[in-house]
């Protein structure tokens, strides 16, 4: 094997597995046949076609089944992994409860809902209660540590209603899935990357009103441009109706502290309902199109 045809399958990862077992070797003969003779490295030109062409068609592969249940699985996914984030800073308080909450992501993730549902209402009950501050199951609310983020800081600026809520809608769309006759797919390992980065990094804004973190805010911003584009590339509304699930629980959590939110919460908000409206608005005109 050459240099060139070695340095030409590394930028074939950008392809599925599946694909490339199919038309990896035949691309690669393309490819090898037009290149310039003597060449050691693929075109500039060259590697970006590969690598759009492979996230191309890993979008297209994902927009398989039916949309919208596709695309409350994301949703479901997003929020789950949303509150295992909020626990993993106290994770050295409440243990057992953030283990809990990083099974009950495992299980959403690998399509195991039936699973979810339990941990989802034990892992709530007992967010709900801690915001409360009402002791549930065992009495550990505020220990003793010279952790200064311990459990007495846990939705230390967000209400019991609020945490009720977004456990419930991960709960109520997890009953609906598990409702249905299909088995769900699997999704990506990567989105265990997202909890830690949810409550990393320094505080965006005022955190006696709605605490937002740089890395969070830009995470949250990133994975919904990625939503942009793959309902555009593929011209399926499943990422948008995810965007949306997650948008509301944000919505909720926002609309709580009303009258001591700043224009930065303001504007951090509608950052992220642009582009969860635009996910929904862009395959849908994609789809008015081709039906012309």
């Amino acid at each position: 094997m050459t240099r060139l045809e070695r340095r030409y399958r590394r930028f074939l990862l950008a392809y599925p597995a599946g694909y490339r077992t199919v038309h990896g070797d035949e691309l690669i003969d393309i490819l090898l046949d037009t290149a310039e003779p003597g060449r050691q490295t693929p075109e500039i030109r060259e590697a970006l076609g590969l690598l759009m062409g492979g996230l191309r068609t890993r979008v297209e592969h994902a927009a398989a089944g039916p949309a919208w249940r596709d695309g409350l699985h994301l949703g479901v996914a997003a929020l789950t992994v949303a509150n295992l984030a909020a626990l993993l800073p106290f994770v050295t308080a409440i243990p057992m409860w953030t283990a809990l909450s990083a099974l009950t992501v495992l299980a959403v993730l690998r399509g195991w809902v039936r699973l979810a549902l339990p941990l989802l209402l034990l892992t709530g009950a007992k967010a709900t209660a801690i915001a409360a501050g009402v002791p549930l199951f065992d009495h550990v609310l505020m220990p003793i540590t010279s952790d200064p983020r311990s459990v007495d800081g846990l939705f230390a600026t967000t209400g019991p209603q609020v945490v009720a809520l977004s456990y419930a809608l991960a709960f109520a769309g997890s009953l609906v899935l598990a409702a249905g006759a299909h088995p769900l797919k699997a999704r990506s390992w990567w989105w265990l990357t997202v909890a830690p980065a949810l409550c990393a990094g320094p505080a965006l804004m005022d955190e006696s009103a709605f605490p937002v973190g740089v890395v969070r805010a830009v995470t949250e911003l990133g994975l919904l441009a990625a939503a942009v584009c793959a309902a555009r590339m593929a011209r399926d509304p499943r990422w948008g109706v995810a965007a949306l699930v997650y948008l509301l629980s944000v919505t909720v959590a926002i609309a709580e502290h009303g009258p001591y939110l700043t224009v930065r919460h303001l504007a951090y908000w509608a950052l992220l309902a642009l582009p969860a409206v635009t996910a929904v608005l862009v395959a849908r005109e994609h789809r008015r199109t081709a039906l012309r």
